[in-house]
């Protein structure tokens, strides 16, 4: 990799392709799963979306622990590194930390509004986050568990499209967040 061009930008213009890369990596995921969908189905393209953000999602969290030096486990570790992962980043997930569990709300998702704009349905999302989700969570710490509370094709409030919640497995551990 070719990373000389970055040794001189100011920190506004570092912040400015950060934005331009997560604008770009949203819409190569928008475009390859239209061009999916539009060759083969959507349900094709949502299993295939399935498979593909199941197996990401846990590279990514390896990369960004490794990446980010991050040493907790649990649901302190699994937050810290969700905040670096780039669809929290892109849809501005609400994280509600409790003692024993999380939350993650999505009140606007990107993807579905674009989705709902253009006259289309919302796309079957439920099954992809879990299984994004989980892989990711698990790359962190193995007890992590994902409870999907409600996302498409599930019936939503209108300003709410997702609401997830992740807990750990009792172990025997006095402590759930060590």
């Amino acid at each position: 990799m070719d990373m000389e061009i970055f040794q001189k930008m100011e920190a506004r213009e570092l912040r400015k392709y950060i934005e331009f890369l997560l604008w770009h990596y949203r819409v190569i995921d928008a475009f390859w799963f239209i061009n999916v969908a539009e060759r083969f189905d959507q349900p094709i393209a949502e299993r295939i979306n399935e498979k593909v953000w199941g197996r990401v999602a846990g590279i990514a969290a390896k990369d960004l622990i490794s990446r980010f030096d991050i040493k907790e486990k649990g649901l302190k570790g699994f937050i810290k590194a969700l905040r670096f992962f780039p669809w929290c980043i892109l849809v501005g997930y609400h994280i509600q930390e409790m003692k024993n569990e999380v939350t993650i709300s999505v009140p606007s998702c990107p993807t579905q509004e674009a989705r709902l704009r253009r006259g289309l349905d919302e796309f079957v999302c439920k099954e992809m986050h879990r299984g994004e989700f989980t892989s990711f969570a698990q790359a962190v710490d193995n007890r992590i568990r994902v409870e999907c509370l409600f996302a498409p094709p599930d019936p939503h409030p209108r300003d709410l499209f997702c609401k997830w919640r992740f807990f750990l497995e009792k172990d025997g551990n006095d402590e759930i967040n060590q």
